[in-house]
């Protein structure tokens, strides 16, 4: 559907009275002719442009308000849900400044991303510590697997570290559930997760909605004979203990992933809420520095015409 209407704009901006200003729409794209120059006329499409950008950061900023709300309440359940599993295991350790040195020889690196763009540095930060950490073992002689989760943190963990992804998953349902984690952590076993030494999970922590940090967890299986036999404070029925500890450590693996995930899923909302803030200031200082620059070329137009009128004037007076 075409519509044809006209535009009238002010000296001091656009919209107001003065000089006319035919404008064509057709299917939404608008062409300014005649009455603006051709540098004007790119100078106010690029204004345009602008605000209409600033009009979808400004949603979106809304809307990840909205999912953190509910992101949060996940991540308390969580949080209680997987207090066992921090009991056992120990509490997650920040990757700022770590050195490694406890993983054991071979490990499984499991760093948590997105599927999606637009939420600041929350995937390269993973990313980042992932390459850290591969390095680091590389130079204690240790060796080390990626599997991870979420397609930004493949696209940018595969350019340099390709050959070491031994898995991925991508296009998970966002935020996740129990039943995701679940089937994250067979997906891991089934792919040779119980011949590592250790599987390290990498994943934001929220703290609050303009802070996360980057956390750690290794989770060590369940073996050993003696004095390092596992779990020698608990009684386990029935006897056949081996049978209940490989059980315990999917179900150890799977809250784990459930937890990271949760935690995860808040500190990207809380990022791509600041992110998209940021955005819509920067989209509205540029619009001010546009308007101010179109503003002087038709003032000067204007001016160009008016001395071309009175120097005709004089000459006839002449």
């Amino acid at each position: 559907m075409n519509h044809r209407f006209s535009l009238l704009l002010c000296d001091g901006s656009p919209g107001g009275q003065g000089t006319g200003i035919n404008v064509q729409d057709s299917d939404k794209s608008h062409e300014i002719t005649s009455s603006i120059p051709r540098n004007g006329a790119i100078v106010y499409n690029q204004i345009q442009s602008t605000k209409n950008i600033q009009k979808i950061t400004s949603s979106m900023k809304l809307v990840s308000a909205a999912k953190l709300k509910g992101d949060e309440g996940r991540r308390a359940t969580a949080i209680a849900f997987n207090a066992w599993a921090e009991a056992l295991n120990g509490p997650p350790k920040f990757l700022e400044d770590a050195t490694f040195e406890e993983l054991p020889q071979k490990c499984l690196i499991v760093p948590v991303s997105s599927d999606k763009g637009l939420c600041g540095g929350v995937n390269s930060f993973i990313t980042r510590s992932v390459k850290s950490c591969i390095k680091a073992l590389a130079d204690q002689g240790k060796e080390a697997d990626v599997a991870v989760i979420g397609d930004k943190g493949r696209g940018q963990l595969r350019r340099v570290h390709g050959d070491s992804i031994k898995l991925s998953m991508t296009e998970l349902h966002a935020p996740g559930n129990y039943t995701l984690a679940g089937a994250i952590a067979s997906e891991l076993i089934a792919n040779g997760a119980g011949e590592y030494d250790a599987v390290v999970i990498m994943y934001n922590a929220f703290k609050n909605a303009a802070t996360y940090n980057q956390m750690y967890k290794v989770i060590k299986p369940f073996s050993g004979e003696g004095d390092d036999e596992p779990l020698l404070a608990y009684e386990f029925e029935p006897d056949t203990k081996s049978e209940v500890l490989t059980d315990l450590q999917e179900y150890l693996l799977t809250s784990e992933i459930y937890h990271s995930l949760m935690d995860g899923a808040a500190a990207e909302q809380s990022s791509r809420m600041t992110a998209m803030g940021n955005a819509s200031k920067n989209a509205g200082e540029m619009i001010e520095k546009l308007t101010l620059q179109y503003n002087r070329a038709r003032q000067a137009r204007i001016t160009t015409e008016l001395i071309e009128i009175i120097s005709g004037a004089s000459a006839l007076e002449d």
